[in-house]
């Protein structure tokens, strides 16, 4: 018996012996690896003659073969053991009580806004989106705003550029000129989204969500702008009569522009709406201005329609008698736990808006 084959054996007594994964690793160096006996014996066919070679060539892959499949096997023999070993210590106890976990709720500003896109759709309006970065002309100069309007100054208005030609959008109102710009009449559009303003009390953020919407058409008058909002505002609040009123007001993007208020009562220290001898502002609205029209590339003497604004946050407190303004932007899971939704709890006509 040569030197290599009493080798081969005192490794296969080795791998026989071994008790787990580390051992046969180190064994299989001693045997495969770059100075394992496999390779130190091939290394030695430089100095053999040819004929010599293909026999001491056979015998070496012989043996290796051979070596090959007992540490395979040995390897799954201690691999399964040790898989058994370690289940058996990691036992799971099924008695014990299972692990506490919250489930997330769907917060009231985003609530709102699919209840207004419910209402508003079933009278036909769309959904449509603008970037919050808007430029100078699609937030102020399209909309008819004088080059000296308060709200251009800079205390606020968030400007994001020297020349003041890059901000922060005001109002969701660009979208309607996008709309407008990229597209022929008619209209009938709602746009909801966030929108910032320098100010910040107990009902005021720096960031706030607005809706506005846009209907034009060709004989559209004040007539069915105001059938449009009492329908809303009567969906909305979930009433069956509703006492609102017109008041003059002015707008630089409508003419006649109007302020609405809606009828309440307080009950039990709660804002009750619907009829009442107290009146509440809710929103601004008017006849979208013949400048406008003309600055989106439309036809003042054939089209006219109707346009109004919304305070997202401002509809969330009244209707679920949320009072400061700020906590909807805290993040306190307590309070979006008292006044969230179930995320499956989609608003519909149908089953109810506020379930």
């Amino acid at each position: 018996m040569s030197e290599f084959e009493k080798k081969i054996l005192e490794f296969k007594e080795k791998i026989k012996v071994a008790k787990n994964l580390s051992e046969l690793t180190k064994i299989n160096s001693e045997i495969f690896g770059k100075n394992g006996i496999i390779n130190l014996e091939f290394k030695k066919l430089g100095s053999l003659s040819p004929d010599e070679r293909k026999n001491f060539a056979a015998n070496i892959n012989s043996s290796k073969k051979e070596l090959s499949e007992f540490f395979s096997k040995k390897s799954t023999e201690v691999l399964d053991k040790e898989i058994i070993e370690k289940v058996n210590k990691e036992k799971i106890d099924i008695t014990l009580p299972e692990k506490d976990f919250k489930i997330g709720k769907v917060h009231p500003v985003s609530q709102v806004i699919d209840e207004i896109s419910c209402i508003f759709s079933e009278i036909g309006f769309s959904v449509e989106e603008g970037p919050d970065v808007e430029n100078e002309y699609n937030n102020f100069t399209a909309l008819n705003t004088p080059e000296n309007h308060p709200a251009k100054d800079m205390h606020d208005t968030f400007y994001l550029d020297e020349d003041m030609k890059t901000l922060l959008r005001t109002h969701t109102s660009p979208v309607q000129v996008r709309t407008m710009l990229k597209g022929s009449p008619p209209f009938k559009i709602i746009a909801p989204g966030r929108t910032y303003r320098s100010d910040s009390d107990q009902t005021h953020t720096p960031m706030f969500h607005q809706l506005e919407g846009l209907h034009i058409d060709k004989d559209i008058n004040m007539g069915h702008l105001k059938g449009c909002l009492n329908y809303f505002i009567k969906e909305f609040f979930e009433v069956e009569k509703i006492k609102m009123r017109f008041r003059p007001s002015h707008f630089p993007f409508t003419e006649p522009s109007a302020e609405v208020d809606i009828g309440y009562r307080i009950e039990n220290n709660k804002i009750i709406i619907g009829e009442g001898d107290k009146w509440l502002e809710i929103l601004g609205c008017g006849m979208v201005h013949p400048n406008v029209l003309k600055n989106c590339k439309v036809d003042p003497n054939k089209f006219q329609g109707f346009a109004f604004g919304i305070g997202i946050d401002r509809l969330a407190m009244l209707k679920y008698g949320i009072n400061d303004l700020r906590s909807f932007f805290e993040c306190d899971y307590r309070w979006l736990n008292h006044y969230g939704f179930d995320p499956l709890d989609v608003p519909t006509n149908y089953r109810g808006l506020s379930r």
